[in-house]
């Protein structure tokens, strides 16, 4: 029998996400580079949008989708960006009908877990996020899996929208593999943008309305940190939430 839950049923580390505050979920290490450090800027990047702006206007807004293992995570960090107007969970890589959390957990979609980040550019570039994106948000050497979830759902890629998109994002990848900034080859992918499909309400926001979970404990807030001391300049004490960015932008 099913249950019938508002919450995720098939993660990886699931009942560490409804265990009560304060109780630990040992959830695995393996890998080196899960831990978050500092790489290098990118040389080559997108100009800042520093165009006046004009009188009643807002500046454009751009976004690129990035799929860095588990949603809650990826989403958690970037709503704590200062410039990025909005964080919002979703798949990528797959056919509309199929863009559902249960179906997506079986790994046969095609689709990523993936994040929509709407940023606004003369705030921050799209070598910005990137590089936040690299240091903290995933291993990007790992195949199919972040922390304790396997499955290609849960693989790193990026989706571009546009040749200049995909230049800046495989130029970026090309420098920090030849940097080794980290101990193995970069495994993120680089693919044209196929379409998002937003994920189901229950996962917007997660990190933030569940920070004392224990595979959030456990998995994410490590990455929220190390936002914050790695990138004093870029981070934002308050959370950009979705029912936030759905009435104000910044």
């Amino acid at each position: 029998m099913k249950l019938t839950l508002r919450v995720p049923s098939l993660k990886a580390g699931l009942l560490a996400a409804l265990l009560p505050a304060g109780l630990i979920f040992a959830a695995p290490r393996l890998h080196a580079d899960e831990t978050p450090h500092l790489v290098p800027a990118p040389a080559i990047d997108q100009p800042a949008a520093t165009g006046p702006r004009l009188a009643g206007t807002a500046q454009p807004l751009d976004s690129i989708v990035l799929s860095g293992g588990c949603f809650w995570g990826v989403q958690g960090v970037f709503e704590h960006v200062k410039g990025v107007t909005q964080a919002l969970s979703g798949y990528t890589g797959g056919a509309g009908a199929t863009a559902q959390y249960e179906t997506v957990s079986t790994g046969s979609t095609g689709h990523a877990e993936s994040v929509k980040v709407t940023y606004d550019p003369s705030k921050i570039s799209l070598g910005g996020i990137l590089r936040i994106f690299f240091s903290v948000a995933l291993d990007p050497t790992r195949t199919d899996g972040q922390g304790p979830d396997e499955g290609s759902q849960y693989r790193s890629e990026i989706w571009v929208s546009g040749p200049e998109q995909a230049h800046v994002a495989t130029a970026y990848i090309a420098q920090l593999d030849q940097a080794h900034a980290f101990s193995a080859p970069i495994a993120t992918r680089v693919d044209p943008l196929r379409g998002f499909f937003p994920a189901e309400g229950y996962h917007q926001d997660y990190l933030v309305l569940n920070p004392d979970a224990g595979y959030i404990a456990v998995n994410d807030m490590p990455k929220v940190q190390a936002l914050q001391q790695l990138f004093p300049s870029q981070w934002s004490a308050a959370p950009r939430t979705v029912s936030a960015s759905a009435t104000t932008r910044g």
